[in-house]
């Protein structure tokens, strides 16, 4: 049997890829990132910054090569709650992505949570 032959490892890997970007824009970012961070609440800013990439970056390895996986989708599940109370602290409880609300946020942690089940 094929990967391609099940759809959840399809979706386990597309959940673990999609951290790619998100790392990416944090690392390159870094410096405006932080504050982004300690605008949420969450001080020091840096230090949740560092933490959170790390923990992106265990989940997304995890999921894509399907090592440890429920462990990686509960570090990928931890690491987008975060973000989602982040979004709704920053831009208050708005659901559309037009607004800024945590929709997508929530739709990934649950596709994150199915690829695993």
């Amino acid at each position: 049997m094929s990967i391609l032959d099940d759809p959840q490892q399809i979706l386990r890997i597309l959940c673990g890829i999609w951290f790619l970007p998100h790392l990416i824009g944090k690392v390159m970012h870094a410096d405006l990132a932080y504050l982004t961070f300690e605008k949420a609440g969450f001080k020091p800013g840096k230090l949740f910054l560092y933490l959170t990439v790390a923990l992106e970056g265990l989940a997304m390895i995890g999921l894509v090569a399907g090592i440890e996986s429920r462990i990686a989708a509960g570090l990928a599940v931890f690491v987008l709650a975060g973000a989602g109370f982040a979004v709704v602290r920053i831009n208050g409880w708005n659901w559309r992505w037009q607004k800024q609300g945590p929709e997508f946020i929530l739709f990934w942690a649950i596709c994150c949570m199915v690829s695993v089940l």
